[in-house]
């Protein structure tokens, strides 16, 4: 693979299936993969024609093509680090038809250390000038967190070998691999380090190791929030305007949270400027409607724990811990489009293994 694409809009809804996109790539398949083959024009007669089809699937998607081999062309759909894109990427694919000549991947696959060697800048990365240690926290301990060592890295530089490493390790583990195995990435000198380095075409057994850990631990442990206690906070912001949360405080003190590491953030903004940056009473209802529908979609006993929400300065935030990322992202996308002409919705997906987002929240 060695052509890529990226694309946003702001497209809000599907105006098309996934069996009228791959119709629509079954008509002009042959097109494209002579277009792939040969190299030429393939911004204009490839990307400028997939890109708007794309679009009408699904908003900010992104996409690697080239040669898989010499008869077959291949096109990657990633998520280019979103992860609330990564679900419909993969129903996307799923629905791929079989294309003699074709092969259609879901996110960037791993592949086998032998295979990765990345050229960047004068600089060479692979297995041979690469280690790693994992970093442990014992107020944390289900935390992935990696350091990675390059030979040649000082401060000149830094920000080059820093990219070229996270690129490998991207190739080296796949786009899943990476979201779902590691908690934090840093990249230092062989002069920096402070454990004893292993190879870095070890650090695939290591996290396969770990994850069977974390998965053997945490699997089947769910939550109840119906006995909790909940906590009222009021601050005043920086700009002298108020803030109110609601946050479940049974719930921040508990010992198991790496079992849902998966946050989502929820955005409404609102029009407060007659009621010093809150809600007037038609749209807190509307706020709290949105709220409740979604606590209905996203239950504690399948995993997804509404942690509170924040409301100040013209913005709702509403917060769960979840178990997945997947569900979540779909019931935001549909019901966000559900919602399209009362409310501007935004959400993100991130990983917070032990909720460090909410400290602030704590009240002891």
């Amino acid at each position: 693979m060695n052509i890529s694409k990226g694309m946003s809009s702001e497209n809000e809804g599907s105006e098309i299936s996934y069996a009228d996109f791959w119709d629509w790539f079954q008509n002009n398949e042959k097109t494209f993969f002579h277009v792939v083959q040969n190299g030429d024009n393939i911004e204009s007669d490839f990307f400028d024609k997939l890109s708007p089809k794309l679009e009408e699937l699904h908003e900010d998607l992104f996409f690697v093509t080239g040669m898989y081999d010499q008869a077959t062309a291949e096109l990657i759909l990633t998520a280019d680090g979103c992860t609330k894109n990564i679900v419909f990427i993969e129903e996307i694919v799923a629905q791929a038809p079989k294309i003699e000549g074709w092969r259609f991947t879901a996110l960037k696959p791993a592949e086998d250390i032998k295979d990765v060697g990345i050229n960047m800048g004068g600089y060479q990365f692979h297995d041979a000038n690469l280690f790693f240690y994992s970093n442990d926290y014992p107020d944390y301990p289900d935390e992935i967190d990696i350091s990675i060592i390059h030979d040649e890295l000082t401060e000149e530089n830094e920000e080059q070998i820093i990219k070229g490493a996270y690129i490998f390790i991207d190739n080296y583990l796949g786009e899943l691999g990476c979201l779902e195995n590691i908690d934090s990435i840093k990249v230092i000198s062989r002069a920096d380090a402070e454990k004893e380095l292993v190879p870095i075409a070890k650090l695939k057994d290591f996290l396969i190791w770990r994850q069977k850990e974390f998965v053997e631990k945490y699997e089947e442990l769910r939550y109840d929030t119906t006995n909790d206690n909940y906590s009222s906070l009021t601050a005043e912001l920086n700009n002298g305007l108020p803030l109110f949360a609601i946050v479940d405080a049974t719930l921040l003190e508990w010992d198991g949270k790496a079992s849902h590491p998966w946050i989502l953030e929820v955005r409404i903004p609102y029009d407060g400027s007659q009621s010093n940056g809150l809600p007037d009473n038609e749209a807190y209802e509307l706020l709290n409607k949105f709220e409740d529908e979604l606590m209905l979609k996203l239950k504690d006993v399948d995993g997804y724990l509404n942690i509170g929400r924040q409301t100040a300065d013209n913005m709702r935030e509403i917060y769960f811990a979840c178990k997945d990322f997947r569900k979540p992202s779909k019931v935001l996308h549909e019901q966000t489009k559900a919602y399209s002409d009362q409310l501007r919705v935004e959400y993100d997906l991130y990983k917070d293994k032990y909720w460090q987002s909410f400290e602030r929240f704590k009240t002891n």
